[in-house]
């Protein structure tokens, strides 16, 4: 035993729990624990690659598996702290966390590394069992092959009738025990085995048996399961419906807890090993905000999580850059948007350079492969990571790319398509890098004005200064993204500079120096860049640098914009 049934420390998280940027998340098992033989004691967590599914998984096994001894690992975290509810005969009562540590029946399922034992199988024709020909098979019979290894499990299964190598869930009604199970990547067969739609079936109908019928689900004092898709739906129902499911599209109060919160990121970035600020990690690794209470939008809290498996690397290398790894997930965006669904290439172009766009997750089935509609495309990015959503009610989503290192993934995917240099938003961009180097103020403004009009700046209020700001930055984005960074609300002079893009390494581009105005004139907004001498900093140690001032506006009465562009 300890692989399958009561996983011991080797499967545990203590080597996580020594990692020098280890951050403590143990009240969520208190959160999970007081599910324990309740209605709600089917639960699922959906989240993207690298957002700590596994390690909640590890958490959970370490904690109440028989298989281990955990207590000394427990005893100064959180949960320590923590008080697990029990209800009783309609009474509630508090128990210590030591009431349910180490005394559960776990069987803990990693369907990565079952997968990987599979293909081992297949390979070697002498480990072959008669009947077990898929994975689906194999796991019933390699679980039920260790939980014979218990002798007193064993004992009562030998005495049913009609329970083959393959009869999991008959196995555990027969031994008369309640167990909790852990499954991590739930939905890998939906994944890797996505073009098998009988061995899909096969798969959830086993999870059916186990935890929709009658006798399966008394089997089971908690069942968790993990997975990037949220659970498999047929036409508008889930096949396992009676899960409580949280997912990026419906994260929920749990959302903290998967990934890393901004109050963990300021902690982290003030330990010794971090010579990374606090606001370069935000920039690159945050941006997934999940509303904590769905049923009142008012008084709704957002959730502000950042990319664990980023923030780590980031840290540990000193350097933010994309630990965005998942290349077979990156094959899926390139075959998502080369299916062109209602011009989605122009809106990934647009949401890449600061866009938004509303879309309604409703018909969304939870796979790979059943896509029909934009609608559908951007759940499943949504669901992937590779795009953020905020809560509109009822179905309705308004999708982001959440941060600067998804924004590099995501242009680094779109240039290598054939396509690229002939879209009309690349050609734009190169239009108006031009305008502002030539200093053509007129078609500089021509151009912002264009943008500006567009239906993707009226969801960021067409009217605010803001919208104006973004205006510039994505229409340059494709043009500046690889030879330029940009600044926000940069001290410069006696003030702060609007925004402003310096060139990386190439000294024959110029820095831009740009000032907005709504409702002031252009002339404004350019003598405040002079006044302010916000070009100071670029003058000092000989820099010879070729330096642009442009001053922008916007009437909103008039709904015009007028630009000036000098050249220092």
């Amino acid at each position: 035993m300890g692989i399958f049934l009561n996983p011991n420390e080797k499967n545990s998280f203590k080597d996580l729990y020594e990692y020098d940027l280890f951050v403590d998340k143990t009240d969520f098992i208190a959160e999970i624990a007081s599910r324990i033989d309740k209605p709600n004691k089917l639960v699922a967590f959906t989240k993207p690659r690298r957002f700590g599914k596994t390690v909640t998984a590890y958490m959970l096994a370490s904690f109440f598996s028989k298989g281990a001894s955990s207590k000394s690992l427990f005893a100064g975290l959180k949960i320590s702290r923590c008080v697990i509810r029990k209800k009783t005969d309609e009474q509630e009562t508090e128990l210590s966390y030591e009431e349910y540590l180490n005394k559960f029946n776990v069987i803990y399922w990693d369907m990565n590394s079952i997968d990987a034992a599979f293909q081992s199988y297949m390979s070697d024709e002498s480990l072959h069992v008669d009947y077990v020909d898929d994975i689906v098979d194999y796991l019933q019979y390699v679980t039920l092959l260790e939980i014979r290894q218990n002798r007193e499990f064993d004992e009562k299964i030998s005495k049913a009738p009609l329970i083959g190598r393959k009869s999991l869930k008959q196995a555990l009604v027969a031994t008369e025990a309640k167990f909790v199970l852990i499954m991590d990547e739930w939905d890998l067969i939906y994944r890797e085995y996505r073009d098998n739609e009988t061995l899909q079936i096969k798969f959830i109908n086993m999870l059916k048996g186990l935890f929709k019928a009658g006798d399966g689900v008394a089997c089971f004092s908690l069942a968790y399961l993990t997975g990037i898709l949220p659970i498999k739906k047929y036409n508008s129902q889930s096949a396992l419906n009676n899960f409580d499911e949280y997912n990026m599209l419906q994260s929920g109060t749990f959302a903290p807890y998967f990934g890393f919160t901004d109050e963990e990121v300021t902690e982290l970035s003030l330990r010794p090993q971090c010579h990374i600020s606090k606001d370069l990690l935000k920039e690159w690794y945050e941006g997934y905000k999940f509303g904590q209470d769905t049923t009142d939008k008012k008084n709704s809290v957002l959730a502000d999580v950042y990319n664990p498996n980023s923030v780590c690397n980031a840290i540990t290398r000193n350097k933010c850059s994309n630990y965005w790894s998942s290349t077979s997930s990156n094959e899926e965006v390139i075959r998502l948007i080369n299916l062109n669904f209602d011009g989605i290439r122009d809106d990934i172009i647009s949401l890449i350079a600061g866009g938004r766009i509303q879309f309604n997750c409703e018909s969304f089935q939870n796979d790979m492969t059943s896509l029909e509609n934009k609608d559908q495309i951007f759940s499943l990015l949504v669901c992937l990571g590779y795009l953020g959503c905020t809560d509109e009610g009822e179905f309705l989503r308004t999708a982001y790319v959440p941060n600067r290192e998804i924004r590099s993934v995501l242009s680094s995917i779109v240039r290598r398509q054939p396509w690229y240099s002939s879209m009309p938003v690349i050609k734009r961009s190169e239009k108006l890098f031009q305008a502002i180097r030539s200093l053509d103020a007129a078609k500089t403004a021509e151009i912002v004005g264009s943008i500006h009009n567009s239906p993707y700046v009226s969801v960021i209020g067409y009217n605010r200064e803001e919208a104006l700001v973004f205006c510039l930055i994505s229409g340059l984005m494709w043009c500046a993204e690889s030879n330029y960074d940009s600044y926000r609300e940069l001290p410069a002079g006696q003030g702060f500079a609007d925004l402003v893009f310096v060139p990386k390494t190439r000294p024959d581009l110029p820095i831009l120096i740009v000032e907005f105005k709504r409702d002031y004139s252009a002339e404004d907004a350019l003598n405040q860049i002079k006044k302010q001498d916000y070009a100071a900093r670029y003058r000092q140690d000989g820099d010879k640098r070729e330096v642009l001032l442009i001053g922008l506006n916007y009437n909103s009465g008039t709904k015009e914009h007028h630009c000036l562009i000098e050249k220092m």
